[in-house]
């Protein structure tokens, strides 16, 4: 998979597969973003009542602060449904954000914060035990890594494929090969997907990354190498996406875990092992302050399995009180979580259509691609790989590492991109029109112009404006108008107000419902 050098060597597309078994796929999204005051500075205001309760609500919550805005659509069987949706959650946040002239910075990396590290404030998730857990899980990110690292916003894809399309391919199957369940097949293919996508994300972060800049604030107190383009705002010439740089949404306590992805009980067991292994650093921090109170949830490398950061991750519904890999031991995969996207901060919705549909490609790519298990050396590997195309990755001539010696980037994607074209035709049969053939050429003239790229033109356009913060101030008021300009229909906009009262119902039933102190309710997860 890393090393192309004829489009003939892939297995295009099996015989067994025709557009009708794309028929099953289903696609939703979850959008972060922060609110912003009119000065700039990130919101210090509670999160909109009128949007419901953070804890409860289905579609709108918040992530690691109060002022982060996360959007979460219900799967939905076309990418224009998918996107149709974010934006009508887009209408009901700025209606609530207007009435205090708040905006939604558009940006992955945050608008303007204090010098304080406390000025972010920790979601509040009511008085319930799962309420304050929650809350609790989000103090002790701050006090681990710096609160600075959790404003950064990004866009998760989340992505499933039919039944039909794995029924079909278990059949194509000589006999002997059919004795897994159809579960077990689809954890099979679903894992070489995540293998094959991890082999591709530095093609991803070219792609998508929209974050080459940021403001000096986010840099208080930590060493870095960018320059300084004026007082405003720093940045790396060829960068393509901080946020997901060593100096953004990663962690380097968790360089050493060795999750892998071969086989599904030993990502369980990985993620498992994080999570049951103390680490000296965070023991040192402390589980208390020194009235007593919760200050982080354990001392392990991982508090839950949600604090591991992956670029792609495998997914099942979790059930009440269900941990993520109990759900995906008991009922396999159901989905996969692409995580390594960058909020299009020229999209009022966070997300253009065409970068969905590229997303699409790139899966079915994966998931039809032959996967070999994928180990340590290949993984060090794809992490340099990584973090040359984050940093420099507009770089004219740069090369990246394939297990059979280095090629030059520009040549890597434009031969997977091209050999991408079989599947985008299929899509399209399905879906109608040519959505995807146009998604997957426009990605192509970015492989070959990097100055067609995202971050290219953030770089340049925050060159035009004088700063990041600036940039981000005029697409932000853009967007405001833009999607103010959208009006739901009178039974929409009251099925979201009915939402909204439930969920408020749903929120206090759960704090009446305790019966257990949070500090017993504590101990249990130590």
């Amino acid at each position: 998979m890393t090393n192309v050098t004829t489009q003939s060597q892939h297995p295009l597309i099996p015989s067994w597969l025709t557009s009708k078994h794309l028929s099953g796929m289903l696609r939703g999204i979850e959008k972060e973003g922060l609110r912003m005051q009119s000065d700039g500075y990130l919101a210090q205001t509670p999160h909109p009542k009128s949007l419901g309760s953070k804890l409860t609500h289905p579609y709108i919550t918040t992530d690691y602060s109060e002022s982060l805005l996360e959007l979460i659509t219900s799967p939905k069987p076309t990418v224009a449904e998918t996107l149709n949706m974010l934006r009508e959650l887009h209408v009901l946040v700025h209606q609530s954000l207007d009435e205090n002239g708040e905006l939604m910075w558009p940006l992955s990396m945050p608008c303007l914060l204090s010098d304080d590290d406390n000025d972010i404030p920790l979601a509040d998730y009511g008085t319930s035990n799962v309420g304050r857990l929650k809350t609790l899980y989000r103090s002790g990110l701050g006090i681990r890594y710096g609160r600075r690292m959790q404003t950064i916003a990004g866009l998760h894809y989340n992505l499933s494929f039919g039944d039909n399309l794995f029924n079909a391919w278990r059949d194509s199957l000589p006999t002997a090969e059919q004795l897994d369940s159809l579960t077990e097949f689809k954890n099979t293919k679903y894992l070489g997907l995540i293998r094959n996508f991890k082999r591709m994300s530095s093609l991803v972060l070219y792609l998508t990354g929209a974050s080459p800049t940021v403001c000096p604030c986010f840099l208080t107190g930590r060493k870095h190498d960018l320059e300084l383009m004026n007082q405003t705002t720093y940045f790396k010439p060829n960068a393509t996406s901080l946020r997901m740089s060593k100096l953004g949404y990663t962690n380097s306590v968790q360089d050493q875990l060795d999750i892998r992805y071969n086989n599904l009980p030993e990502y369980v067991d990985g993620l498992r092992r994080a999570i049951n292994t103390p680490f000296l650093g965070f023991s040192k921090l402390g589980l208390d302050d020194k009235d007593g109170s919760p200050i982080q949830i354990n001392d392990h490398i991982l508090q839950i399995e949600n604090e591991y950061y992956s670029p792609i991750r495998p997914k099942q519904i979790a059930e009440s009180e269900e941990t993520p890999s109990h759900a995906l031991e008991a009922r396999g995969i159901a989905y996969v979580e692409f995580r390594a996207v960058d909020l299009d901060p020229y999209s009022d919705i966070g997300i253009r259509l065409s970068t969905a549909c590229f997303l699409e490609v790139l899966a079915l790519y994966c998931l039809l691609t032959d996967s070999p298990d994928l180990l340590p050396e290949e993984d060090a590997l794809l992490a340099e790989n990584l973090e040359r195309v984050v940093n420099n990755g507009r770089q004219p001539g740069l090369t990246v590492k394939t297990p059979s010696g280095e090629v030059p980037l520009k040549q890597w994607m434009q031969q997977h991109l091209e050999a991408m074209m079989p599947m985008a035709t299929l899509l399209d049969e399905q879906y109608g029109g040519n959505n995807y053939r146009v998604a997957l050429t426009l990605m192509l003239g970015k492989a070959v112009y990097p100055d067609a790229t995202l971050s290219a033109q953030v770089l340049a356009d925050t060159e035009k404006y004088g700063s990041t913060w600036k940039l981000g101030y005029a697409l932000a008021q853009q967007h405001r108008d833009s999607i103010m300009r959208n009006t739901l229909s009178p039974k929409t906009q009251a099925n979201y107000e009915v939402l909204a009262e439930k969920s408020w119902i749903q929120q206090h039933d759960l704090e009446q419902s305790d019966t257990q102190s949070f500090y017993d309710y504590i101990q249990q997860y130590r």
